[in-house]
């Protein structure tokens, strides 16, 4: 850390020594925008970045890798400022993720005799890695440089949109060589590597890690000849031949050690060598290294300068720009030069009229980021909703979390849907807006992730799918999103159906406790409820999170939540427990929730709204001084900067929008809610030539209130500022001062957007079955009292003129019913569809193969957090079982397994059936899912559920994921004549021509 700071100082020494003899406005030209950039801010865990080149949203990443673990958190992003060797230099990267991955394509210059292994941290001397020092490591955006203490070899990065660029400076050495290590880090599927000739290379890996699918081609040239090499290619090491094809392939690229420099260029692509070695001729045909640097130096203060700060505060302004810079990475370019890309189908396409774009960190950046983007880069947010449209045309579905055309799948929501509203309702209109739509809704209605039962019970239910609470508010959020952008489009019916959707929020309200609380799917409230609670409900009811952390997670209806909790008073009186109250001790913080302010965990995005709903319920300025407190307490110009990891920018993107004075509480409602700024002056300079001016008048460490605004010279009583407003360009005006102004902002009129929709709650069935043997007596409940049920029982919706509940009924056979709540002054409820199954057990006689005992599985390793992610993996190991077990697994993490046959039934009645899996299971009986449960859990998450089933043979799947940590899974029953216990193989049956490779007990 000293050699860090003594660094800095030395910089800003040498830049003010420059301006000695300058003018003051000389002087404030000197340092660009460009200059304040700290790449080394969040390099030490938690923050999660990388110090080395890249162009804005480039396709390569070109950075130095410590680490080639490629499953543990500290390795997200290959690098960590607490390390003292180098592997090498590959060319992808994440920026400040939880999970790691990429890493491609690995150069590492050396002298000596070649070694082939990495070596380990703690012995580098055993393998190609180098000892560094951070006093001979020097960055910028575009450039990146150290000196390899083991070899003495000066290394430069620097890149264009597609291309890698290295220097190398060896000393004298007998022997000078760069080594290709196509197997670091990520598990390699296949790798293929040739000698084009003595001054270019090419070769291909595909990759398995959190990107189940990655392919990467690459094309090499080098501005000396290769005199010699030596291939390993699996166990073997070559020195002839041009083309070699393994998993394993590390080549060694012998020079003339007369020559003190190497310079390397390698194009990536993600759809051929041809594709790359095209990216290489055109984008870079020439050998000026310097040159390349100074452009990328250039492209990036172009960008950066979009806003020009003012203010003496330089270690401020040094942190603002870093933050800028952080939210200039992702996502990243992902079409070649000539526009082709590898989609979501594993197909080629043609990107016409947009670049397509990867890395995806939808359920971080939905909230800032994106917005910023929408304000200082419209045409990259434009191309973005297209990219994410065709992604949807490619997969079924807006992907959750997209990485290098592979669904990871990681969190939870559909929020690509709230990127697309708030780029298409703030004026980004140049795309297909019908598709768009289109996109929505099917990704709204996919039935898994507890989707299923949010749309037939208004919520989540907490024992059918883990991260209940969580999922049911987000759902309802990204619903909002979709109706918004019904609207637009004058989709009347659709926005009312969204509409409704939206307020489901109010089922998960527990009057008593104050919070939103989890319920099972009879409508009783989960009972071992303590809302300070992170490490019982982690990835189980909430995500990443409690309920502190959560319950006010209603973006788009706050009014509605303060009328919740009793009005102004008990919502300001919540906020305020919110920032004081601390953690119970017996709990400890998550790694993901960090950076805490009581309960509030500014290090993890559910929480990066809060500090900005004072200003729903008349006391702005609390928030103007929580904000600050979060600004100074959260954000350093040091290594370890950042409390959280950065999530592809977005807690970055919390620092810009918050600093210059305004935040995205509500991304598609075009507007954002005023906080406090943090500089004297920022000017945003718009792409359509216009500047939007903010003002601070005497803005200090202390004065972090104001006592009046004014937007282009009128007194300015809103609380929020709306999109419209920055774009026509203008002058927002604040007097500073260290005394709130607790008269401004107070009036309801000027609070920010509550789009409350006063709905009758949705219906329900008040037996928690929905399987029958001969009769089942139909009894309907709503919670809003009075209302009138209406129900169909033929598919059509409810109306007015449908049968009208009265009492219970009766039903005979499999029926699909649909009821619907009116009552009047208020909306109608939204129309929930249950399908109600009259059972009948499969015979036997009617298979087409004999029955043997046992289930049958498929075992698979990947990095799966969901039983959904492993679904279309092929299944690496295929066997037969005669309990449920695990113990034919071939390691300890990452993998998942499906169990599947017969179970058979010995009389009609209720049944009860528990899983207890660490990290989650999936059971399925005749088809029809009972519950289950994602994400990463640190012990084993118990789920159970009631079915009704007849005597006989019923359809029987388990599925079952683990991720890290500890493992296991057990399934247990009860029926009408006995006691919860474990299945016994006497009820288990499979069919007896399953492809089996192996048996176990």
């Amino acid at each position: 850390m000293k050699l860090f700071m003594l660094r800095r100082i030395l910089l800003t020494l040498i830049i003010a020594g420059l301006g000695i003899h300058c003018t003051n406005k000389e002087k404030e030209e000197v340092k660009k925008p460009v200059d304040y950039v700290d790449v080394f801010i969040g390099t030490k865990s938690p923050g999660h970045t990388f110090p080395g080149p890249m162009l804005p949203f480039g396709m390569v990443q070109l950075s130095p890798d410590t680490r080639n673990d490629h499953t543990s958190w500290p390795a997200c992003a290959g690098y960590d400022y607490t390390d003292t060797s180098i592997i090498g230099f590959t060319h992808t990267h994440l920026s400040g993720t939880g999970v790691p991955d990429l890493g491609d394509i690995l150069l590492m210059p050396t002298t000596g005799e070649v070694q082939f292994q990495a070596g380990t941290p703690e012995n580098p001397d055993s393998g190609y890695r180098s000892r560094f020092s951070h006093k001979n490591e020097f960055a910028e955006p575009g450039y990146y440089s150290v000196t390899l203490d083991d070899y003495k070899i000066k290394t430069e990065l620097t890149t264009t949109k597609r291309v890698g660029v290295h220097r190398y400076t060896y000393p004298n050495a007998e022997k000078t060589s760069i080594i290709i290590d196509l197997e670091h880090r990520d598990p390699v599927i296949e790798a293929t590597f040739e000698i084009i000739s003595e001054t270019e290379i090419a070769g291909y890996r595909r990759s398995k890690a959190w990107a189940g699918n990655q392919r990467q081609y690459f094309v090499a040239q080098f501005s000396k000849p290769i005199v010699s090499y030596q291939i390993l290619t699996g166990e073997k090491t070559v020195t002839t031949g041009t083309k070699f094809n393994n998993k394993k392939i590390i080549a060694a690229l012998n020079f003339d050690s007369t020559e003190d420099q190497v310079i390397a260029k390698v194009a990536l692509s993600a759809v051929s060598i041809d594709g790359a070695r095209k990216n290489l001729k055109k984008e870079l045909p020439h050998w000026n290294f310097g040159e390349i640097r100074k452009e990328a130096k250039k492209i990036w203060n172009t960008s950066l300068s979009k806003i020009a700060i003012s203010d003496s505060n330089e270690d401020k302004k040094e942190i603002f720009y870093t933050a800028l810079y952080h939210s200039l990475l992702t996502p990243n370019l992902y079409n070649d030069i000539d526009g082709q890309y590898r989609g979501m189908d594993d197909n080629i396409h043609t990107a016409k009229g947009f670049n397509n774009y990867t890395v995806f960190s939808l359920w971080d950046t939905f909230r800032g980021l994106h917005p910023l983007l929408t304000i200082i880069e419209p045409d990259v947010t434009r191309d973005i909703v297209v990219t994410l449209q065709k992604k949807h045309e490619q997969y079924g579905e807006i992907p959750m979390w997209e990485l290098a055309a592979n669904d990871t799948r990681c969190m939870i929501g559909y929020h690509g849907v709230s990127v697309m509203a708030d780029a298409y309702l703030k004026g980004i209109t140049d795309v297909n807006a019908e598709k768009v739509l289109t996109a929505m809704i099917e990704s709204s209605n996919v039935k898994k992730r507890g989707i299923n039962y949010y749309t037939e019970l208004g919520f989540v239910p907490s024992n059918k799918s883990s991260q209940s609470v969580s999922k049911t508010l987000e759902y309802a959020y990204d619903d909002w999103c979709i109706a918004q952008m019904a609207k637009a489009l004058n989709k009347t019916d659709i926005y009312n159906e969204y509409s409704r959707r939206a307020q489901f929020f109010v089922n998960l309200y527990d009057q008593q406790t104050g919070f939103m609380r989890p319920r099972y799917s009879n409508r009783k409230w989960y009972e071992d409820f303590n809302p300070t609670s992170v490490e019982k409900t982690y990835n189980f009811n909430f995500t990443e999170g409690n309920s502190y952390q959560y319950s006010l997670f209603v973006p788009h209806d706050i009014a509605s939540v303060i009328d919740l909790v009793g009005g102004d008073t008990n919502f300001n009186q919540w906020l305020d427990n919110l920032f004081s109250k601390n953690f119970d001790e017996e709990i400890s913080e998550d790694s993901d929730v960090s950076g805490l302010l009581g309960q509030y965990s500014h290090g993890n995005e559910p929480s990066h709204h809060l500090a900005y709903l004072y200003n729903y319920a008349g006391k702005p300025w609390k928030s103007q001084q929580t904000i600050h407190k979060i600004l100074n307490k959260m954000y350093t110009s040091e290594p370890d900067g950042l409390c959280g990891n950065d999530d592809c920018g977005q807690m970055s993107a919390w620092y810009v929008l918050s600093s210059l004075g305004f935040y995205s509480v509500t991304p598609g409602a075009s507007e954002y809610v005023i906080g406090s700024p943090s500089f004297e002056k920022a000017e945003i300079h718009l792409d359509n030539g216009k500047t939007f001016t903010i003002l601070a008048h005497n803005a200090s460490e202390k004065n972090i209130h104001f006592s009046s605004l004014k937007l282009n010279g009128k007194e300015y009583p809103n609380t929020y500022l709306k999109h419209e407003d920055i774009l026509k360009g203008g002058e927002l005006v604040f007097e500073m001062t260290d005394i709130p102004n607790k008269d401004w902002g107070i009036d309801p009129s000027n609070r920010p957007l509550s789009d409350t929709k006063r709905t009758v709650s949705i219906p329900y069935l008040k037996s928690d079955h929905t399987t029958f043997l001969d009769t089942k007596t139909i009894v309907l409940g709503c919670d809003t009292e009075n209302a009138d049920i209406y129900y169909t029982l033929d598919g059509s919706e409810p109306t007015k003129n449908s049968m009208r509940y009265s009492s219970p009924f009766e039903i005979k056979k499999s029926t699909e019913l649909k009821i619907k709540a009116f009552k009047n002054s208020l909306i109608s409820s939204y129309t929930t569809t249950i399908s109600l199954e009259k059972l009948e057990s499969i015979d036997p006689k009617k298979l087409k193969t004999k029955l043997k005992s046992g289930l049958s599985y498929k075992y698979y390793e990947g990095i799966f957090r969901s039983v959904y992610d492993f679904l279309q993996e092929d299944p690496i190991q295929k066997g037969e079982v005669q309990t449920i077990n695990i113990a034919s697994r071939l390691r300890d993490e990452w993998i998942g397994f499906e169990f599947d046959g017969f179970i058979n039934i010995p009389k009609n009645g209720v049944y009860n059936f528990e899983i207890a899996a660490n990290d989650g299971a999936q059971l399925l009986i005749d088809g029809k899912e009972l519950f289950e449960s994602d994400g990463r859990k640190s012990f084993s998450f118990i789920q159970k559920n009631d079915i009704i089933l007849s005597k006989g043979l019923h359809k029987f799947t388990i599925r079952y994921f683990q991720c890290s940590d500890n493992i296991g899974l057990k399934a247990l029953w009860s029926g009408p004549d006995f006691e919860k216990t474990e299945i016994d193989t006497s009820y288990l049956y499979h069919m007896a021509d399953h492809n089996k490779k192996k048996s176990n007990p």
